[in-house]
């Protein structure tokens, strides 16, 4: 993968920091790939920057591929990105605290460009669909629930915001036939998940395996006030991978004006995404979401919601009989 003349993070030292006005620079691949981090803050600025920031776009490409999901790389600083930061100190065995010291920062590098061009093809534009309704009676008369566009395919393909995407091409007409910079996220992770401990009050999911190591980490919404998720400790039943979703008004929740069963087609922009792993505690379960961007910012209806890139992780390295423990 890696970029004949990229040029990594030795040629450039960028300060990460909020606490002054910044010297503007542009925002592209070469920034992304060039990007170095000091001074990591541990909190969000008061108010959401007006572009992405390619310090922020790296780090969490370079989380995503050690197995510490930040969740959808949109390159802004906020939750998901120190959780991931964490997780990764978990995942090394170092001091969890959240920041990017010099240990973590040495044990997170790699030599492979961030972000790469990619060649958009002809398959790329296939099986989209012109719009997503909100309405689930609406939804019912669709033959599937897949992407509605170029863009939002790619995006979920490369763990990306369309917002990233979009501010890294914006000249594109994202159209087969036309190159574009993308991010390169890591590989899915393999192994044998033998306990996933779902933690509500941080909004994590661990995946450990036999023997307690731990394989990944993912943010994720589970539950809230009005519908929270069950307690205790639960079992895996089964994977179902593009499931049709059913809905009941009268044993899930109210959408809407809805109060008739409705069957949904499949597909990444169905209620529960790509995947749904189902859980012993009826109704209940671990599953994929339309909008990877809301991951751990609103509430579920009960469920385990992670991005449709992490559930598809998380799916393939379970079998019926994981545990599942719901901790606070």
């Amino acid at each position: 993968m890696a970029m004949k003349h990229a040029v990594l993070c030795q040629s450039l030292l960028i300060t990460l920091t909020f606490c002054g006005p910044a010297i503007a620079a542009p925002f592209d691949a070469q920034a992304v790939n060039t990007a170095s981090f000091e001074g990591l803050p541990t909190e969000a600025p008061p108010q959401k920057p007006n572009e992405p920031d390619a310090r922020i776009v790296r780090l969490q490409i370079l989380l995503d591929r050690a197995g510490a999901s930040p969740g959808v790389i949109d390159g802004y600083l906020g939750s998901n990105l120190i959780k991931a930061i964490a997780g990764f100190e978990a995942l090394r065995g170092l001091p969890v605290d959240g920041k990017l010291d010099p240990e973590a920062l040495r044990g997170l590098m790699d030599d492979v460009p961030a972000v790469q061009a990619y060649a958009i093809t002809a398959d790329d534009a296939k099986d989209l669909v012109d719009s997503i309704p909100k309405d689930y009676a609406e939804q019912a008369k669709m033959e599937r629930l897949g992407y509605t566009s170029v863009a939002e395919k790619l995006g979920e393909r490369f763990h990306m915001d369309i917002g990233l995407l979009k501010a890294l091409n914006p000249t594109a007409a994202f159209a087969p036939g036309e190159t574009i910079a993308v991010a390169i996220p890591g590989s899915a992770k393999t192994g044998a998940v033998k306990t996933i401990e779902v933690r509500r009050r941080s909004g994590e999911a661990f995946a450990f395996a036999e023997g307690g190591s731990l394989l990944a980490v993912y943010p994720a919404t589970i539950g809230s006030e009005g519908s929270p998720s069950p307690t205790g400790t639960h079992k895996i039943q089964g994977v179902s991978r593009m499931p049709t979703y059913t809905y009941n008004p009268k044993i899930n929740f109210q959408q809407g004006g809805n109060r008739k069963v409705l069957q949904l087609a499949g597909g990444p922009n169905g209620p529960v995404g790509t995947v749904w792993i189902d859980l012993t505690e009826p109704t209940y379960g671990i599953h994929g979401t339309p909008e990877p961007e809301l991951i751990d910012k609103v509430g579920s209806h009960g469920c385990v919601r992670l991005t449709n890139w992490d559930v598809e992780e998380l799916a393939g390295m379970v079998k019926p009989g994981v545990i599942v423990k719901f901790v606070d």
